[in-house]
């Protein structure tokens, strides 16, 4: 039975098989091309594409998420609009005469590491917003995919070095337990998302590749996560499963009821929710 301790996104318990989603790395080679002004062309129909594809994620987000949250992936239909980044692809294509993904790939850097630097917390993690935009950007112009985990069968607790807020919508929420993921912050666009989806997740937890296809446990009360779980522990996982499935059992059966208190005064209550499911 191995342990780690993280950080928890989401208050709840999953056990079940690992899938260990291993990112596709775009490999950009530099590469120096004659026509400049074709390169630049080439550049701009890969943005045109990509921000259709993200028109189609920002629909299924609001289905799925609400508005709310959907919003960040118009914050990255912003960023494929943004002036500076885009004279900054434009500048590098022309003055160091190299392919549209190399200079992709150095914006998107520059931009990243200048925002990782930031003392605000937030804005640290829209570093992330940008390398997601600019992994896209690079794999419509090496004409890649872009769908994220393709994840086939059972339901599964889906582990990682990273997830992109992309790739999290893309997923079949139906076939996710929990996230598990090494890098990440609770400020993150995909922190949020999987708050919003229920779904419990922590992070800061060192995910080994040869997890996949074992069983864990995530505990979101404790940010534990555990990989090969012996039977007292999960004896002790069932019970606080149960335990946390009669919380919600009760909840369900408040719902609806007038908010009184135990002396006749009634109070107001009010929720902040941004889709139907919540």
């Amino acid at each position: 039975m191995e342990q780690q301790k993280g950080k928890s996104i989401y208050r709840k318990i999953a056990a079940g098989p690992v899938f260990y989603y291993e990112k596709r790395q775009n490999q950009v080679k530099r590469e120096r091309i004659e026509d400049v002004e074709e390169e630049i062309r080439h550049f701009h129909a890969a943005k045109v594409v990509a921000l259709g594809q993200l028109q189609r994620i920002h629909q299924k987000a609001l289905k799925e998420v609400g508005e709310e949250n959907a919003s960040v992936f118009e914050v990255h239909m912003m960023l494929l609009e943004d002036e500076d980044f885009l004279d900054s692809v434009c500048s590098i294509i022309r003055e160091q005469q190299v392919n549209a993904a190399y200079a992709v790939a150095t914006a998107g850097d520059n931009f990243a590491s200048m925002l990782s630097q930031m003392e605000d917390a937030y804005m640290q993690a829209r570093a992330a917003d940008i390398k997601d935009i600019t992994e896209r950007l690079i794999s419509v112009l090496l004409g890649r995919k872009t769908d994220g985990a393709d994840i086939a069968g059972e339901s599964v607790i889906l582990a990682a070095d990273d997830l992109a807020p992309s790739e999290t919508v893309q997923l079949d929420k139906s076939k996710i337990l929990a996230f598990v993921t090494r890098h990440g912050s609770a400020n993150s666009h995909t922190a949020i998302l999987a708050r919003s989806m229920g779904i419990p997740a922590v992070i800061g937890i060192d995910v080994k590749k040869e997890w996949n296809g074992r069983q864990a446990v995530v505990d979101g009360f404790t940010g534990i996560v555990t990989v090969d779980p012996d039977e007292a522990y999960m004896e002790e996982i069932q019970e606080k499963m149960a335990q946390d499935a009669r919380k919600r059992t009760l909840l369900k059966e408040l719902k609806g009821k007038p908010t009184v208190t135990k002396d006749g005064r009634t109070v107001r209550l009010y929720a902040n929710i941004g889709n139907v499911t919540e």
